[in-house]
């Protein structure tokens, strides 16, 4: 839905079928139109036992390889947040990548050693400090009763202003109509599993070394003390690369897009292109007013060239 939620002379997926490319459209499971499965049901706590590094494994790959096997052709990837994460990291396992033309990172989170977000900060805190006591709850919905509870306890407690929910999470952004984020609300932020939280709070470097309870979940899932660590120098050098990211988004931090762009150093010159832009917070790239005429416009241009 998010590429879907703007008008659609707004939308991306709209703009690059309106500009003869084939769209296909994934959706990470857990959300609501990707609950399928071949033996577990979304009730039950094992459906939700994966996180990011299983996307990064098993999903994405599938992805990629499903496009490629009915078309023929190598495809052009979109990722926004944790699109771009899943990405990074699948690209530099080697997974699929010769089966990629090039890819477009909007808001890349690889990093999220500086995230200003105050909501996000206080709430990987909480995950990674208390695991035992919310591992109760495999399935992570944002919009049912016990998640509303903890997000609602987690903003009294720490005096964090949550009316605006968005601004609270990602930003001040500059460029959205009150109507799209009206359907944005009523539709997401859509379920994610508890332990795919709980890996992308430790992903904080503040909050890398906390808990022993931190460590036991890591040496249980992981088999170390530590989640694994992508080596994202290791995504081909030759792979097209267009990065946007923007100077008010509290998630995809300017210092932490430079930490990426730093691992991306030797990378060839010509198939690497950033925008950086000012005013844009995480929500923009997706829902912004002025979005195609600053983001997707350029990316149907990167796509041409490659």
């Amino acid at each position: 839905m998010t590429w879907l939620l703007n008008p659609p002379e707004e939308s991306l997926a709209m703009i690059l079928a309106d500009n003869g490319f084939d769209v296909w459209v994934s959706n990470i499971r857990g959300t609501r139109f990707s609950r399928g499965h071949v033996t577990r049901d979304a009730a039950s706590p094992e459906y939700w036992d994966w996180t990011w590094d299983d996307l990064v494994i098993h999903d994405l790959p599938s992805v990629i390889e499903l496009v490629f096997r009915q078309t023929g052709q190598k495809i052009h990837y979109v990722g926004h947040s944790m699109g771009t994460l899943i990405a990074l990291a699948s690209f530099s396992e080697g997974k699929q990548v010769e089966k990629v033309r090039s890819a477009a990172l909007l808001s890349p989170i690889a990093y999220l050693s500086h995230m200003t977000t105050a909501l996000g900060v206080v709430a990987a805190k909480s995950f990674v400090g208390e695991i035992t006591t919310i591992f109760g709850l495999a399935e992570f919905n944002p919009k049912g009763e016990p998640v509303a509870n903890f997000l609602k306890a987690l903003c009294l407690g720490s005096g964090i202003d949550c009316y605006d929910l968005l601004t609270a999470v990602t930003g001040k952004n500059c460029c959205l109509n009150a109507s799209t984020v009206e359907i944005f609300l009523k539709n997401e932020p859509q379920s994610t599993s508890t332990k795919n939280l709980v890996h992308l709070a430790q992903k904080m470097e503040s909050c890398l070394n906390t808990t022993m309870a931190t460590q036991n979940f890591n040496v249980e899932h992981y088999g170390e003390s530590k989640p694994p660590v992508y080596d994202l120098s290791r995504i081909p050098h030759d792979l097209p690369l267009f990065l946007s990211y923007g100077g008010q988004d509290a998630l995809s931090d300017v210092k932490d897009v430079a930490t990426l762009l730093d691992y991306l150093k030797l990378h060839d010159v010509d198939k690497l292109h950033v925008q950086y832009i000012k005013d844009y917070a995480h929500a923009d790239f997706i829902m912004g007013v002025t979005a195609k005429d600053i983001v997707y416009n350029q990316i149907v241009s990167f796509f041409r060239n490659h």
